[in-house]
């Protein structure tokens, strides 16, 4: 087997985490709660395990659901993208940056068949009810299918195929509600076919390869596809299948796949669910109906199911990341030492950016690009600056440059009307339906650059010492 064979297909993916001991079975757990309450429980813990949920309640064997398998764990997101995982975090985003920057863009091949057209449901036959579809909190609104799912839309005008990870509910056996926040691509491009009166094709793959899954979660600039990003990290095409109903690309690797159509106007009560911000943020709101009119699935099918809960242990999002740390370079920022979104807020809220500063204003200029690039401005709440002796992966050190190099009376800078969503908590519940938007404060947590050659020493050791030093002791202290 090809050491990077685990990213094209999901079983193959499953084998290599239980190589590496990542990965339990559970057997006859109930779709009702109780698979929701396992995957909560585990995901509070640090680097937890990833849940393979067999004879599930009300299923035959066979039909699973694979959770925790794609996120919590740095480095094992390092290895769904196909890198070695590096000594430390913030190594990790650099060899991500530096991995991202040189990848080159692969376009997807095309292919007559997948295992996906094993089993083929049409008309009356459709019953999404078939795949074991958890209620994974006790007020969510309904079953939802879309936790780690891929939607395949193409842009009316431009004729641009875009991924994305989207929140998906059960309607009913042939009907499924799509919500799509504010500002996204995915969204964007339904309302472009809603403006014009026209059906939207959509494609839905539940149990796709890793790889594709990452890379449809991370997200591209508009017009850069996603599918030529996972064929550049992989170094070979994504083959696709055309889809008879809908003429999307479809991958080879979906263990499910849909195809239906949203129709213009067509909507229903779609929430509440609790969401990545650890509260149920939304609430009730109309959305796209999507109907169902093909339903495609391998023998045996594994959905792949990425449910949110209260971000305790959550790992950084290393694309998201990197692609900030390049977008703000991009823009003319230099010194950029590191970059890093901290778990507790989930992949948005919380941002660390690393300078070494050369001029007035260098800090703030690092916070406000950070807070607003396209990869950082969604629903950002807190954008930290620090020195560059601060590792923005090490909490403690961050708190402690916030406790001892900013003032709040001149280091918190206040930024109104931002980019937002209705999943965001501090969104009271009657702004919810209109445009949603935030303030976020920068906070300057760098010595003062006037006079930061006269701050404070650090009372630290030398590195080159204290590394000499440990050489010698480390045994008898740690070992």
């Amino acid at each position: 087997m090809n050491s990077l064979d685990y990213l094209d297909d999901l079983r193959v993916y499953m084998r290599k985490l239980e190589e590496m001991g990542e990965l339990k079975t559970i057997n006859g757990a109930d779709w009702n709660l109780e698979i929701g309450i396992i995957c909560e429980s585990v995901s509070w813990k640090e680097n937890p395990f990833a849940i393979l949920f067999d004879n599930i309640k009300d299923y035959p064997k066979g039909f699973r659901l694979l959770t925790n398998a794609t996120r919590y764990n740095w480095k094992r997101i390092a290895l769904l993208e196909g890198q070695i995982p590096a000594e430390t975090p913030m190594e990790q985003i650099k060899v991500y940056k530096k991995h991202g920057d040189n990848t080159t863009r692969i376009p997807p091949q095309r292919v007559d068949w997948a295992p996906f057209m094993e089993n083929i449901d049409e008309g009356d036959k459709v019953d999404i009810y078939k795949f074991p579809t958890p209620k994974y909190h006790e007020k969510d609104g309904g079953r939802y299918i879309g936790t780690g799912c891929v939607c395949i839309l193409r842009d009316p005008d431009s004729g641009y195929i875009n991924l994305g990870v989207y929140r998906i509910m059960i309607l009913d056996r042939s009907s499924l509600v799509i919500y799509v926040s504010p500002g996204k691509d995915g969204r964007v491009i339904i309302e472009k076919y809603a403006r014009k009166n026209e059906r939207c094709p959509i494609a839905i793959t539940f149990g796709q390869s890793p790889l594709l899954y990452r890379a449809a979660a991370k997200g591209c600039h508009f017009g850069d596809g996603e599918y030529e990003y996972a064929g550049g990290l992989r170094g070979k095409a994504i083959e696709v299948v055309e889809g008879k109903f809908t003429e999307l690309p479809i991958p080879l690797s979906a263990e499910i796949a849909i195809e239906g159509e949203i129709l213009p106007g067509k909507l229903a009560e779609e929430g509440p669910f609790g969401e990545w911000t650890g509260y149920y943020g939304s609430g009730k709101r109309p959305e796209p109906i999507i109907n169902i009119k093909r339903v495609m699935y391998r023998n045996d099918p594994i959905m792949l199911a990425d449910p949110p809960f209260k971000p305790l242990f959550e790992a950084a999002d290393l694309g998201r990341t990197a692609q900030i740390w390049k977008e703000v370079e991009a823009a003319g920022l230099p010194g950029v030492k590191g970059v890093w979104i901290h778990g507790s807020g989930g992949p948005h809220l919380l941002k660390i950016i690393s300078i070494k500063q050369s001029y007035p204003g260098h800090a703030v200029q690092a916070g406000m690009l950070a807070s607003q690039c396209k990869s950082g401005a969604y629903c950002n709440r807190y954008t930290i600056v620090v020195d560059e002796d601060i590792d923005p992966s090490n909490t403690q050190e961050v708190l402690w440059a916030i406790c001892t190099r900013s003032d709040p009376e001149n280091d918190i800078h206040l930024v109104k009307r931002s980019l937002s969503t209705p999943l965001d908590p501090m969104i009271p519940p009657w702004k919810k339906k209109d445009e949603c938007f935030n303030s976020r404060v920068i906070i300057d947590a760098t010595r003062p650059y006037e006079w930061r050659d006269q701050f404070p020493e650090v009372n630290e050791s030398d590195p080159i010492l204290r590394k000499k030093v440990m050489e010698k002791w480390w045994k008898l202290l740690f070992g």
